[in-house]
């Protein structure tokens, strides 16, 4: 049974809870914008971190990437399953998620980046990052998918819900935006010839800034946010049944694919940014602008998100961004350019394409959990998510093999002093990835969503009538 937005009940009495308001929206922002310093921290920089400090080869790392992403992909699942089917408390299903688990979270990302290890052996370090990263990435699926899920839960209201989706990735926006500019100015030491090299030492000191930033707005997502829209606990269906109902909602089959190519490209854009302006522009000042680029687009595009959903809506508007991103970055590479100010201008063309279907998510999302009861009869939000997440942790885990094993079939030289000299031929490689490889992933997604996605803007208003009938829940 679900309840409605007004009033729950517990322990068979009415309690008024406040509607929903600008405070939901700020505690959204508040759950990415942590999730995101740790996040844009991790996938950004761990690579380098691991190639440059600890000298670990990228077949090694991109290896560790894709097997660990694999396993964290179940994890998902099962998490998403757990989610549904735990006990309803008094602040709903998924919040006492996010604030039970934010702690061993938060201490995991320091443990990523433990300077002493750079002195361990070769053997000893390739455990320390394979059973430090696993950690994490279980630790991460703890967090983010009662996250996730808790946005179906805060209302009903489909406008409500784009305007979580728009905040939430605003918060990814400021979170990602300023790991993305301010690690590159602070994770490089200045050695007594006036080189500059990558430090272990300020990679730990800026993890634990992140860490504490994380578990600070966290905190603030649960005390801010209300769960309206509350699912009684039910008895768990066999696996069988419910392999049937997600396999019956094609609308979250084909959101997944897409999103799996959308993580790629955003694991691949992360890394080839710092190895692009690390490594073929050799300017630092640069790859924090850039970087800056691929999440403060966002920003600029969030008070234009719901006017252009409500004006084309989100299947449509989201197709037209994805292709101008591709026309972009084609144009990027045939122009070969090799100055890095002509370069990140055309870059913030390219990331304002991609940026509107990041804005559109987790929208998407609300609507592959309402279409799963619209063709099931069951709500399934957090079995819902749990898959997309799974298609999440695989594009990730793609994306980590591919950028590892690209940088070795390059040629890419590891190093253990800070970082290494690549030769032309190298550098030339790092340029073609950066600007090819996400024009492929966002080119297929912009096919794939206009030819396979059912719910465009008329099928998704009449999804949204049969349901308010359904649950009784008037307009």
């Amino acid at each position: 049974m679900i309840l409605s937005d007004e009033s729950i009940t517990e322990s068979n009495k009415s309690v008024e809870i406040r509607p929903f308001g600008f405070r939901d929206k700020i505690g959204y922002l508040c759950g990415d914008l942590g999730n995101c310093f740790i996040l844009g921290l991790v996938n950004s920089f761990l690579m380098i971190y691991y190639t440059n400090v600890l000298g670990i080869s990228g077949v090694i790392v991109g290896s560790l990437y894709f097997v660990t992403k694999l396993c964290d992909a179940f994890i998902d699942i099962a998490v998403g399953r757990l989610c549904d089917t735990s006990k309803l408390t008094a602040t709903g299903r998924f919040s006492p998620w996010v604030r039970r688990m934010k702690y061993p979270f938060c201490a995991i990302v320091v443990v990523l980046f433990l300077p002493f290890v750079h002195d361990f052996s070769a053997t000893a370090k390739i455990i320390y990052i394979c059973c430090s990263y696993f950690i994490y990435g279980s630790l991460l699926s703890t967090v983010n998918i009662p996250y996730g899920a808790m946005s179906a839960a805060i209302s009903s209201n489909p406008d409500d819900r784009v305007s979580l989706s728009t905040y939430r990735s605003i918060g990814s926006a400021v979170g990602g935006g300023a790991t993305g500019f301010f690690i590159p100015i602070l994770m490089y030491k200045t050695l007594v010839d006036g080189s500059q090299v990558i430090s272990g030492q300020h990679f730990l000191w800026i993890a634990l800034g992140c860490a504490t930033l994380a578990f600070i707005f966290l905190t603030l997502t649960c005390q801010l946010t209300t769960e309206r829209v509350r699912v009684e606990k039910k008895e768990r269906v066999p696996v069988s049944v419910l392999l049937k109902g997600l396999l019956r909602n094609n609308a979250l089959i084909v959101l997944v694919i897409v999103d799996l190519l959308i993580v790629i490209n955003q694991g691949l854009s992360g890394t080839n940014m710092t190895y692009l302006f690390n490594d073929y522009f050799h300017n630092k000042e640069a790859m924090s602008v850039a970087l800056l680029f691929t999440f403060g687009s966002l920003i600029l595009l969030a008070p234009s998100a719901s006017w252009l959903t409500k004006r084309f809506g989100k299947k449509e508007a989201s197709v037209g961004a994805l292709l101008f991103s591709v026309v972009m970055y084609v144009v990027m590479y045939f122009c070969h350019i090799t100055d890095a100010k002509i370069y990140l201008m055309l870059l913030f063309l390219a990331t304002l394409g991609a940026g509107l279907f990041n804005l559109m998510i987790w929208a998407f999302m609300t609507d592959v959990c309402d279409y799963h009861q619209y063709v099931t009869g069951d709500r399934e939000d957090g079995t819902v998510y749990g898959v997309n997440f799974f298609a999440r942790k695989i594009g990730q885990a793609c994306a980590g093999a591919i950028g590892g094993f690209m940088l070795a079939i390059i040629g890419y030289q590891s190093s253990s002093t800070g970082g290494g000299v690549q030769n032309s031929a190298v550098q030339e490689n790092i340029y073609m990835m950066a600007n090819l490889l996400p024009a492929l992933c966002l080119f297929l997604a912009a096919i794939i969503l206009i030819c396979l996605y059912p719910l465009n803007r008329k099928k998704t208003l009449e999804m949204e009538a049969t349901l308010n009938k359904c649950n009784g829940i008037s307009k």
